[in-house]
């Protein structure tokens, strides 16, 4: 075997990536490159939780509910009381709101980042070892600093995010962000305990052959998502899903697809969340060529009322939401 073979370089980690295009960000002073290594080591603490949950007992609901009504896994729990202290202790953020948290969680610094974040997307998915995720959202805030926070500095468009990304919990663990310079992600070397550049500059393809949704609900879907549905059928698209949002999206940005979670009877607004999940995947799939849109209009433009906001998604190939949003115009 050749010597080049016997050592192939592993990569650029995560860290001297940051550094290398701080620059490129209009706010190049340092705070937000930390601000996403502090993100970066919650989701190494996070990841290993998880890899050992089937042998401590931290698997399963914990007996409370969340502020959807949603049943709080242990994992949730833990994952958000993780991610906020490495937030509070990098000092970076001034306020996080939380799937989790009924209320906007003060960190009471001089931080000037206010971070929207669903600690553990998917988490009942926890106990069958299918993967789940983290999503991200980074805005800077409005408010003087040192000021109390208030919802203007939250209550943001999407489209004023800094940054977005998410960590993927599954055969790999990987760390995709974008800061409005495109899309790139990282795979986690455990044994060294680094993120490596994997996937550099991410690009959805225009077109895709797989939709994602719920089809146990076809039933309370507006007209024209059955009608879509219904599209992709007999155009013999191939539905995938696996009712993990962040493993969904994933799957859906490499290869091409859609993904889908629109109103329904039981959930009129739709089930996600616009400000932890929706915005930052929107962010991330426009950076990347696609296009996301409640099926009337970009979720980037849409201006949130409230901390746990609700709207209707379509995200991925930006050919394919497009011939969703014109069944809604028909």
């Amino acid at each position: 075997m050749e010597d080049s073979r016997i050592a192939l370089p592993i990569g650029t980690t995560l860290d001297r990536f940051i550094k290398k295009k701080q620059d490129e960000f209009q706010y190049a002073t340092g705070e937000l490159s930390q601000l996403l290594r502090d993100i970066a080591l919650a989701g190494k603490v996070v990841n290993r939780e998880i890899n050992k949950a089937g042998l401590i007992n931290i698997m399963g609901p914990i007996g409370n509910q969340n502020v959807q009504g949603e049943d709080q896994q242990k994992l949730d729990v833990l994952a958000n009381i993780r991610f906020i202290r490495a937030l509070t202790k990098g000092g970076e953020a001034c306020a996080v709101i939380s799937e989790e948290d009924e209320e906007i969680t003060d960190l009471c610094n001089d931080g000037k980042y206010v971070i929207a974040i669903d600690p553990l997307d998917g988490s009942s998915n926890i106990d069958v070892n299918v993967s789940i995720g983290t999503i991200f959202s980074v805005f800077r805030r409005v408010t003087a600093v040192g000021t109390p926070i208030t919802e203007e500095d939250v209550l943001q468009k999407g489209v004023e995010q800094v940054a977005a990304g998410y960590l993927l919990y599954g055969s790999s663990t990987m760390l995709v962000y974008t800061t409005g310079h495109g899309v790139n992600g990282f795979t986690y070397e455990p044994s060294l305990g680094e993120y490596f550049l994997s996937h550099p500059d991410m690009k959805i393809p225009e077109d895709g052959k797989i939709y994602s949704i719920n089809e146990g609900s076809f039933a309370s879907f507006p007209e024209p998502v059955k009608k879509y549905v219904n599209y992709c059928k007999d155009n013999q698209y191939s539905g995938r899903y696996i009712g993990s949002l962040v493993a969904d999206f994933h799957r859906n940005l490499l290869k091409g697809g859609i993904y889908i979670y629109p109103p329904t009877a039981s959930a009129p607004n739709g089930k996600l969340r616009l400000l932890y999940e929706c915005n930052a995947l929107a962010f991330i799939i426009e950076q990347a060529g696609g296009s996301a849109s409640t099926g009337h209009g970009r979720v980037l433009e849409v201006k949130p009322a409230e901390l746990h906001q609700r709207v209707p998604f379509f995200v991925g190939s930006k050919n394919m939401v497009e011939k969703a949003e014109a069944f809604y115009r028909k």
